[in-house]
């Protein structure tokens, strides 16, 4: 079965030009205006390409809408090039940042990496770091077959850092990816919710499995 993809788009040659490209490849769902996206996106699509600015609803509006109830890559498309506006569509949930005019088969090499990356994170819903097991989809830890109690926003930050082992990120981009833009707080709760997984990580192995780089932020030691 084809995998499926939502094309987003207020200028109808656009989406047509899209729906002509990726056709052969996917099954495509195609809307016209942020309320018409909010309806299709019921229809589970596997990836959405979601343009900005449109009249009404916005992308940032459907994203932050449809977010909660979808897990699939969001491409934001959008002419506009400031970080700060590209901030705001990573806070609204996007998984990348497409700036127009756009070549297609970049964008087509894009949309299949980040549904290989899917298939891959589906495969492997467990994955162990020596005595200790992640499983993501029942959102559990356990370190030599005892389980480790974390909260959601804990679980959140050491699945970011696991699914990324060695990469760094700094507490104002695992703030911005955990709580996201209404989280109305700081990123200096991000150190307090670390300490508590080592603390909790800490009462059952010595492995310290997410170390800290000074002045950069924290990693995950796979």
């Amino acid at each position: 079965m084809k995998q499926k993809l939502l094309i987003v788009d207020d200028e109808r040659g656009i989406v047509d030009m899209m729906r002509d490209y990726f056709s052969p490849q996917y099954q495509v769902l195609t809307a016209g205006s942020g309320q018409e996206a909010v309806r299709q996106a019921e229809q589970q699509p596997d990836l959405i390409l979601l343009d900005i600015n449109m009249p009404g609803m916005d992308g940032l509006t459907v994203c932050r809408t449809i977010r909660e109830h979808v897990a699939c890559p969001i491409l934001f498309l959008t002419a506009r090039i400031e970080s700060a506006d590209q901030i705001a569509g990573f806070q609204a949930g996007a998984d990348d940042y497409i700036v127009k005019p756009f070549d297609l088969d970049e964008l087509g090499a894009r949309v299949a990496a980040h549904l290989r990356r899917e298939q891959r994170h589906s495969r492997a819903a467990v994955r162990f770091f020596g005595e200790c097991a992640v499983d993501y989809s029942a959102r559990t830890v356990t370190v030599g077959g005892q389980a480790v109690a974390l909260s959601r926003r804990e679980f959140d930050i050491l699945e970011l850092l696991s699914l990324h082992a060695g990469q760094v990120f700094d507490r104002e981009r695992i703030y911005e990816l955990v709580w996201g833009i209404d989280g109305g707080g700081s990123s200096d709760t991000v150190m307090e919710h670390v300490r508590k997984i080592r603390a909790k990580l800490a009462a059952h192995t010595s492995r310290s499995c997410i170390e800290t780089v000074w002045g950069c932020g924290y990693k995950w030691n796979g």
